[in-house]
């Protein structure tokens, strides 16, 4: 074989080697972009997750206050401290039942942006002593 032929042979080589790679040039933006959707979607689940646990404590908090205020026999102070506990929206029930008090607070967590998703916390107590029955 003569050495143009050989050359020419090498040549056309690598033309389709520097083609092949000029074809798949477009596919890093492609998996570049998969990964970021794939990052945004991950981050969105996790904060809601902590918006659900952050809802939950409040709740609780709200529930266990408004529960005791109740039991020491300041029912509209453990109303007030329920809605400034509790996360905005909040249902707020309270129920005294012989000398039990028992209060539970529902919300929808992250301002409703999971729809169908409530939590909810109950919290009871025993009434002091002297304390009227009926908040």
């Amino acid at each position: 074989m003569s050495d143009s032929r050989r050359h020419g042979v090498g040549r056309r080589r690598l033309r389709r080697a520097v083609a092949g790679l000029r074809g798949d040039s477009g596919s890093v933006s492609v998996e570049a972009a998969l990964v970021m959707g794939v990052i945004a979607v991950a981050s969105a689940i996790l904060l809601g997750g902590v918006g659900v646990v952050v809802a939950q404590v409040r709740c609780i908090d709200a529930a266990r206050e408004a529960a005791r205020l109740v039991a020491r026999g300041d029912p509209a102070r453990a109303e007030s401290a329920a809605h400034e506990l509790a996360p905005s929206g909040a249902m707020i029930a309270v129920n005294v039942a012989g000398d039990e008090v028992i209060v539970e607070v529902s919300a929808e967590p992250v301002a409703g942006l999971l729809p169908g998703l409530v939590v909810r916390a109950e919290a009871m107590s025993v009434l002091e002593p002297g304390v009227a029955g009926a908040p």
